[in-house]
């Protein structure tokens, strides 16, 4: 029986992941870096200290990565302060859902928590989370699990009766790893066999997550 739920954030709850996808296409532009698409999908999920080392691994140690993270910022920071925070289909729906029915929720995302606590506010979800736990909360990100097993910890349930919404490899596998069922619902990235095989679902919006629930009962 299913007890808790851990959200992911970024491309879960908000469609954020488009927004950084645009940023880093127009950066790498500006910047004439070769192949930045590949990194696009590469580092889906990671935190900012594995990212930094793809970036590294990927163009080169001399690469001015700081250069271009301050860059992305910038422009992230400007495209959401103008155009608001984009709220993905089903957010609302799901979170009461899973109140009404008495659920424990938690969030376990790569993203610092400066950031998470600014964007939850925006959203005017915080009251939903029991736990939140961030990236520079753990000394190990996605695809390790240690932030899944953290916010299960956290919120007193056993990862077997826990799932895990996620849009990332990185961030299923690491729910995987942690015990949890793994449900996928797709933002830049489909299922690839491998992701298939250790899902417990793939919805195409968070409303169906709610029919999911409701059968596992």
């Amino acid at each position: 029986m299913i007890e808790s739920v851990v959200f992911d954030m970024d491309g879960v709850l908000f469609d954020t992941e488009r927004v950084c996808n645009d940023v880093w296409l127009q950066v790498g532009e500006e910047m004439n870096i070769k192949d930045i698409d590949i990194a696009i999908t590469k580092c889906v999920g990671l935190n900012s200290v594995d990212t930094r080392q793809f970036f590294l691994k990927q163009f080169g140690s001399d690469f001015p990565y700081e250069k271009f993270r301050e860059r992305s910022s910038v422009l992230f920071g400007e495209i959401i302060e103008t155009e608001g925070l984009p709220v993905k289909p089903g957010v609302f729906e799901l979170l009461n859902f899973l109140q009404e029915n008495d659920y424990k929720i938690a969030l376990a995302t790569s993203t610092n928590k400066g950031n998470v606590m600014n964007y939850l506010n925006k959203a005017g979800i915080t009251h939903y989370f029991q736990a939140i736990v961030t990236g520079d909360m753990v000394e190990h990100g996605k695809p390790d699990p240690e932030i899944y097993l953290k916010a299960c910890m956290e919120l007193g349930s056993i990862p077997e009766c826990s799932i895990a919404i996620e849009d990332s490899p990185n961030g299923l596998k690491a729910a995987y790893h942690a015990g949890m069922k793994p449900i996928m619902v797709p933002d830049l990235i489909q299922p690839d066999e491998e992701i298939k095989k250790l899902i417990d679902g793939k919805f195409d919006s968070l409303s169906e997550v709610i029919n999911y629930l409701q059968n596992c009962k």
